[in-house]
């Protein structure tokens, strides 16, 4: 795989049918599906319990908002990925250009399922730290391996629009 700017387009090359499949799960990885602990890393209080009233005002004003942004974002990922679809059975690696204009939508996308497939893993402090981890013997490792995945695009992404 080769993370490349061209032009005005974030270009992903030699992509694995692999990666190209993880890629294709952002949208679904995203979402919280009514998972308590999910729902509860993405949307979390700005305060303790104890302050009733700020925690309604959040709740009635600021998540909406947050949920129409993260919807936003991952309609955004799921036009750009519509690149990958095609003949998934076919072992060719695959290109994915995502256009500049779309870097903040990607980053918040790839953010809201790294932090929900770390909460609906319950994954520790410890492993999400664990950059050496292999090999990917259970869907939990798959899942940690995705995680640091996408973080790794986010980091591209972001030292991308740096230069």
């Amino acid at each position: 795989m080769e993370i490349s700017r061209d032009n005005n387009d974030i270009e992903i090359s030699e992509l694995d049918p692999f990666l190209a499949e993880l890629l294709r799960q952002i949208p679904a990885s995203a979402s919280p599906d009514g998972e308590p602990a999910a729902e509860q890393r993405l949307f979390s209080s700005p305060a303790n319990s104890k302050e009733t009233e700020l925690c309604a005002e959040w709740k009635t004003y600021v998540e909406p908002e947050l949920r129409r942004l993260f919807q936003s974002a991952t309609e955004t990922v799921t036009e750009d990925l519509k690149q990958l679809n095609g003949n998934e059975k076919s072992l060719a690696n695959r290109t994915l250009r995502i256009p500049a204009k779309h870097a903040d939508a990607w980053l918040c996308a790839l953010n809201q399922a790294r932090l929900v497939i770390a909460a609906k893993n319950n994954f520790t402090e410890s492993e999400l730290g664990d950059h050496f981890r292999s090999p990917i013997g259970s869907r939990r490792d798959l899942s940690l391996f995705q995680i640091n995945f996408y973080g790794f695009l986010q980091e591209f992404i972001l030292r991308d629009l740096g230069d």
